[in-house]
């Protein structure tokens, strides 16, 4: 069966977004000892698992083919099936990518069940939030940026009560920390 694997960025106090959608914490430039753990970590991967907001700027942003980025990254992200978890589309205005909808808890199901290579979250939040809260992801993959904002639009939403283990920490050049966790079930 596939996994569910969550890659997020977030601030040291826990927030993916500041209270408006702010994401200007975020740290940048990357150093390259985060970009090796990164593409170790998306070589199992087989899909990418997005929800519609956040698909409406991300598929578009790799499809212009950023400048900044390395063509392997850039190809990885295009060329990565996508879906995109939506009640409101019927279909995917874009290349390369479907829609799912209805019980989060059911579709997920069902894409795990499905072969094929692991399967990665970037987001958006409030899908993240929905598949934490769910109990619906099998790795947390961390990404802590040395920034505290206060408020905002937390990883783990209220509810969302967990026990996880620990499974790998590391700190990159950059300043952002990694922490992995797999939930104990």
């Amino acid at each position: 069966m596939r996994r569910l694997i969550l890659q997020v960025q977030t601030t040291a106090d826990g927030y993916m977004s500041g209270p408006n959608g702010e994401m200007d914490w975020l740290t940048f430039p990357w150093t390259d000892d985060i970009s090796t753990y990164i593409t170790d970590l998306t070589q199992s991967v087989g899909c990418i698992v997005l929800g519609r907001k956040l698909a409406e700027g991300f598929i578009p942003h790799w499809a212009s083919r950023p400048a900044g980025e390395s063509q392997e990254a850039v190809d990885w992200m295009n060329d990565t099936p996508k879906v995109v978890i939506s009640d409101s589309l019927a279909e995917s205005p874009w290349e390369n990518a479907v829609v799912a909808g209805g019980d989060l808890v059911e579709t997920i199901a069902k894409l795990k069940a499905q072969p094929g290579g692991d399967m990665i979250v970037y987001g958006g939040g409030t899908l993240v939030s929905s598949l934490i809260a769910a109990d619906l992801i099998d790795d947390l993959h961390l990404f802590v940026n040395p920034t505290a904002i206060g408020s905002g639009m937390p990883v783990f939403p209220g509810g969302a009560y967990q026990r996880l283990r620990l499974v790998d920490a590391r700190p990159f050049e950059c300043g952002i920390a990694m922490l992995h966790f797999e939930p104990k079930r």
